[in-house]
């Protein structure tokens, strides 16, 4: 079995999501199931270099993952012409413009998202791609988690008959800093470093809405910084100024209402750090991470209202879970896998920059909702009209 190598530039792998997700979990974890499978049989095995602007925290990383290559040269990393894709999860200030320069270089290019901090950006990079005519894709991993993959299937099958609407919950307590350490980054909750949920979390929502449910028509969206004040990694106290919760509603396609509540000061009392539940006329499902349950309509209990006396349902006992999947991988390794083969082979893939101009879309929505107080359409991205 032939196997042909892909060299991949990885921009951002001292950051935790970077190292753990990117890194570890996805490129290091195709290499050890020697490469993706292709097509015709053959296999692509990647061949990373790792680039940070921090040498010691670069090299260590690289010593620690066993990988051979690494620089603090971003340019000269694009200037090898062996190594044809880059990818970003460096600062989401700094990442249209570091995709601008490796558009230039000639590489194809995937990148975490938001993939810009304004349309104007986002949309820009993805012209350019398009024009220098490279590969091009933005990171969606959820698509990819188990419980959202059921979810897809029910839905697939009918199962919800008309879906009526979508209730979602996300976050947990991310700690201050002072009296334990914070389990995110500082820069999170610095509206000057790009830091803010409603940023990070409705470019989520925009393509699971999209992809799953029905596209996004609408949205009204609050914003708070419930805690306003932080202790950073040094353990200094910082003013957080940035959004630290998110509660918002979308209107989608087809009359669906979704409402998605997204917090860094909620302390979990459900399922799952993210849960969404589905209702229909025929059914309802609630899913997590990695599980999913359902109710059917023959199966839904029919309860009474008297606050007087204490509940005479068991609310839990009427799910059952839907079984797992025959395959359920790292759901950052699984877009890496779609995305190596659009590169290798030109396999199909829609999770281009186009897409994550839609995500930071809603995030800009959602944050000019917050200042005006009101719904706000969300207009085609794909429509001429929008096109320079």
């Amino acid at each position: 079995m032939s196997e042909r190598r892909l060299g991949i530039i990885m921009n951002g792998v001292t950051g935790r999501m970077g190292r753990n997700q990117h890194l570890v979990r996805s490129i290091l974890a195709i290499r050890d199931q020697g490469g993706v499978p292709l097509s015709d049989g053959s296999r692509v095995m990647p061949d990373p270099m790792l680039v940070g602007r921090n040498e010691e925290r670069v090299a260590a990383v690289a010593r620690e993952t066993g990988v051979a290559r690494w620089t603090t040269d971003l340019d000269a990393a694009l200037a090898n012409h062996d190594d044809t894709v880059y990818f970003d999860a460096a600062t989401t200030q700094a990442r249209a413009d570091l995709v601008t320069q490796a558009i230039h270089a000639g590489k194809h290019v995937y990148c975490e998202k938001p993939s810009a901090t304004s349309l104007e950006d986002a949309l820009r990079i993805w012209r350019l791609a398009k024009e220098a005519g490279i590969k091009h894709g933005v990171v969606q991993d959820k698509l990819w988690l188990p419980g959202i993959r059921k979810l897809k299937g029910l839905l697939d099958r009918g199962f919800f008959g008309r879906v009526l609407s979508v209730r979602g919950e996300f976050g947990y307590w991310v700690f201050e800093g002072d009296r334990e350490p914070a389990q995110r980054p500082s820069w999170n909750y610095r509206q000057e470093d790009g830091g803010g949920i409603i940023l990070d979390m409705l470019c989520h929502w925009r393509y699971v809405l999209d992809h799953v449910f029905g596209a996004v028509r609408s949205v009204s969206c609050l914003g708070a910084t419930h805690i306003p004040k932080r202790w950073d990694e040094q353990g200094q106290p910082y003013a957080a100024t940035s959004d630290d919760a998110a509660y918002a509603t979308f209107e989608l396609d087809g009359g669906i209402i979704a409402h998605i509540n997204a917090s860094w000061c909620v302390r979990v009392r459900r399922d799952d750090l993210l849960t969404l539940q589905v209702d229909g006329t025929n059914g309802s499902a609630v899913a997590g991470l990695r599980r999913c349950w359902t109710q059917p309509d023959v199966h839904t209990p029919k309860p009474v209202w008297n606050p007087d006396v204490p509940p005479t349902v068991d609310y839990w006992k009427h799910w059952d879970e839907v079984p797992d999947l025959p395959e359920s991988d790292n759901a950052f390794k699984a877009q890496w896998e779609h995305f190596i083969r659009h590169v290798v082979e030109d396999a199909p893939f829609e999770w281009d920059l186009l897409e994550g101009a839609k995500g930071v879309q809603l995030a800009e929505l959602g944050l000019k909702s917050w200042a005006e107080r009101r719904w706000l359409d969300v207009d085609d991205l794909e429509n001429a009209a929008c096109r320079p």
